[in-house]
């Protein structure tokens, strides 16, 4: 009697550790979106809770409690001690309406446009290479037609940026400098960063309309009036008020290369010599391999604008072939860059 006699299986060179961690992350990080969602940042924050103390409070059963608050301590947003759960560094900086670098109101534009995130989203992005947003509009265009809609995402980004804002303006020295045009400046955050840090520094947030009414509510509270004004405008049609710094925070990574380099030329064409721009970005390597968050990042930007996430030796092309010189990218903040250049 003949045996089939198996052929011989090579034993895996890799384990599924990061498999297991991509896909089950996709849940995991939901999960933190339910957290913020059902305020259980601010309900550790007062005092350290129990398990009991959650499940009660929040109204929740032990098992989907204690999964959520697992999901949160593995993370670094909660810590456990003695059976008390409570915030960490990371959560009391960033996950507190109380804190002037709050980050929430970028996890609530995930949760409110849950099905702009989803599969059937992304693939349609990649396949179609538009996107998806305000059924399938384009999302500036959007904005200009809708007041609403241009408030409600300038406060998403001034909650993204008010972080890195604190930050960059000390890796550059600005005393030289005497007012910061802030180029689609949005609730201007940066200008506010940019004038604490640099006092003798006036700024200018060029922006439209809507966002600009919310640019001076932000100012307003900052009491940086004296300091800071808006101006309405259009980047692509309007001349650029006069200034000899110029900033663009978040600004290149909407649009496509072209559309970058109109900018950076007119830039270059407005300053005086002497005069400075700065692109503040999320950086992708020169190699573009990663870091992973950037990767996705584009992907995010496929879902939502035109434009990508850019390499440091990208922007530094740009700002090279426009005229610029003594470019240097800069490491700021957390995954933050800037990328700046004089006019000669």
């Amino acid at each position: 009697m003949n045996e089939h006699i198996a052929a011989p299986m090579r034993r895996p060179r890799t384990d599924t550790r990061l498999l297991d961690d991509i896909t089950f992350g996709l849940s995991g990080y939901w999960a933190v979106l339910v957290a913020h969602d059902l305020k259980l940042f601010p309900l550790l924050a007062a005092n350290p809770c129990t398990l009991q103390e959650v499940c009660d409070r929040l109204q929740l059963a032990r098992r989907p409690a204690e999964a959520l608050l697992i999901v949160c301590v593995s993370l670094g947003l909660i810590r456990v001690q003695d059976g008390h759960y409570g915030l960490t560094p990371l959560a009391e900086d960033h996950l507190l309406e109380s804190s002037p670098t709050y980050f929430g109101g970028v996890l609530d534009l995930w949760i409110t446009n849950a099905s702009v995130f989803s599969f059937e989203s992304v693939k349609k992005a990649l396949l179609t290479n538009a996107p998806q947003p305000y059924g399938e509009g384009e999302m500036f265009q959007s904005h200009a037609a809708q007041a609403d809609l241009a408030r409600a995402f300038t406060w998403v980004m001034h909650s993204n940026s008010m972080g890195p804002a604190l930050v960059w303006p000390d890796t550059l020295d600005l005393s030289g400098y005497t007012l910061m045009l802030d180029v689609g400046g949005g609730s201007g955050a940066h200008c506010i960063g940019a004038t604490r840090r640099w006092p003798h520094l006036q700024g200018i947030v060029f922006d439209m309309a809507p966002v600009c009414e919310v640019a001076q509510e932000c100012i307003m509270r900052n009491g940086l009036q004296s300091h800071i004004r808006t101006q309405v405008g259009d980047m692509w049609q309007d001349p650029f008020p006069a200034a000899d710094l110029h900033f663009y925070g978040q600004i290149y990574h909407d649009w496509p290369t072209e559309k970058c380099q109109f900018l950076t030329r007119k830039s270059f064409a407005s300053l005086a010599p002497g005069g400075r721009i700065i692109l503040h970005e999320k950086l992708l390597n020169d190699e573009k391999t990663g870091p992973f968050a950037i990767a996705a990042f584009s992907v995010a930007m496929l879902l939502w604008t035109e434009g990508e996430q850019y390499s440091g030796r990208e922007l530094s092309t740009m700002l090279t072939e426009a005229g610029f010189t003594d470019i240097e990218v800069k490491p700021t903040w957390g995954y933050w860059s800037i990328v700046t250049g004089r006019k000669p």
